[in-house]
């Protein structure tokens, strides 16, 4: 079969994009790609921060996850927008569908990223690298948004290509290009090394990928254990994982989020689940459903992915109770770990919910009253922005 062909595929400033198409589709004159815009939460709370910028924004030095406050302090003119996860979502689908019709192995990454490998189909398409333009090309026609795509031999490789030069571009790393292209770079540039760890490498003179890549490994074993050998395969652009086909019916409903920075704090990331809860259950809402398994599902700094479920005695599509659930399964499966992704799933979907009363009556059906009123509590939130209107239990559980 040869070597591997993988294809990573990313979404440039998503929230951001999305956001200004939605915009323009609205009857809004301007496009915000083209402004100092960021997309925030309420200017009210003290919790707003910015989820994404535009490329103007950021030459004002506004930066993901600076509070709203901050950000106007550096850019007066700056203009914030609510995000909307709902219309997020819809494209997402869009793009992961669209990408579907090149490979069936495609790998949802996130909400805006995906992997396709398209190893055995070189007689499909000839040139990998005229079909990475078309892809690239076709997207911004069909959707109105750009990516950039990585080609490579591997998943890690295709990732790193996929964040050179921004944005609406096309790059490779291939095996024999990893010590010309990669190794250069400075050690914060590889993906997966967090902060911390960058900062050791530092100490210790290793500040490019290619240090990394030639240091003795009982040096680096010495420092950080089991990670070393990890560190020093990454480095040398060396990764065994496949592409983990998505199905495109959507049995479930999952959101996740790779994190700007490793997180080993629990009490951090309660906050992000708090958020994704909203999103998932409300998505749940919106089909009609409700789900009998909630899944917590994490990325650690080492690439490895777990997660951790449980079954509900009774479908739900309540937020509250997929809430504490979540929060229940944080606490029994978090490892303390530097976390760099986290995400929800919910599974096992169903049309109506069966309330089971006791062990030997019948289950019975149980009354949407609930679900009726967080339908028009989503309504509202729908449109006057996200959370708006929440729980007080949940608020309270989120300690905001």
């Amino acid at each position: 079969m040869g070597k591997r062909i993988i294809f990573h595929v990313d979404v440039n400033n998503a929230f951001l994009s999305w956001s200004a198409l939605l915009l323009l589709k609205n009857g809004y004159r301007t496009d915000i790609r083209k402004i100092p815009a960021v997309i925030g939460g309420d200017e009210s709370k003290r919790h707003g921060i910015v989820l994404a910028k535009s490329s103007i924004a950021k030459k004002y030095g506004i930066k993901t996850a600076d509070t709203l406050y901050l950000a106007r302090k550096k850019c007066k003119n700056v203009q914030v927008f609510p995000p909307n996860y709902e219309w997020y979502y819809e494209q997402s689908k869009k793009f992961h569908s669209y990408l579907r019709q090149f490979s069936p192995q495609v790998e949802k990454y996130s909400i805006d990223e995906a992997y396709i490998d398209l190893t055995g189909t070189k007689y499909i398409y000839n040139d990998y690298i005229k079909l990475a333009y078309f892809i690239k090309d076709d997207i911004k026609k069909k959707f109105g948004f750009t990516v950039n795509i990585g080609v490579a031999n591997n998943m890690l490789c295709a990732k790193m290509a996929s964040d050179f030069e921004k944005p609406d571009k096309v790059h490779t790393l291939f095996e024999e290009e990893v010590k010309e292209k990669m190794w250069p770079l400075a050690i914060e540039k590889l993906f997966m090394v967090g902060k911390s760890t960058a900062l050791m490498l530092r100490k210790l003179d290793i500040n490019t990928i290619g240090d990394l890549a030639n240091v003795d490994i009982v040096k680096l074993r010495k420092y950080f254990k089991n990670q070393a050998q990890f560190l020093k395969d990454s480095a040398s652009g060396i990764d065994y994982n496949k592409v983990e086909r998505t199905e495109s019916k959507n049995p479930s409903i999952s959101v996740s989020e790779t994190l700007s920075r490793d997180v080993d704090n629990l009490e951090e990331l309660k906050p992000i689940l708090f958020r994704q809860t909203a999103e998932v259950a409300r998505q749940l809402r919106s089909k009609d459903k409700y789900c009998r398994v909630v899944a917590i599902i994490y990325k650690n700094c080492n690439f490895e992915s777990y997660s951790k479920q449980v079954k509900l005695d009774n479908a739900t599509n309540d937020t509250n109770t997929i809430y504490k659930t979540v929060l229940h399964l944080l606490d029994i499966s978090f490892k303390g770990e530097p976390i760099r992704l986290i995400g929800i799933r919910l599974a096992d979907l169903s049309s109506v919910v069966i309330e089971q009363i006791s062990l030997f009556s019948q289950e019975v059906k149980k009354s949407n009253t609930s679900s009726d009123f967080q339908k028009i509590v989503d309504s509202l939130n729908n449109k006057f922005g996200n959370n708006t209107i929440i729980p007080a239990s949940m608020k309270k559980t989120n300690h905001d």
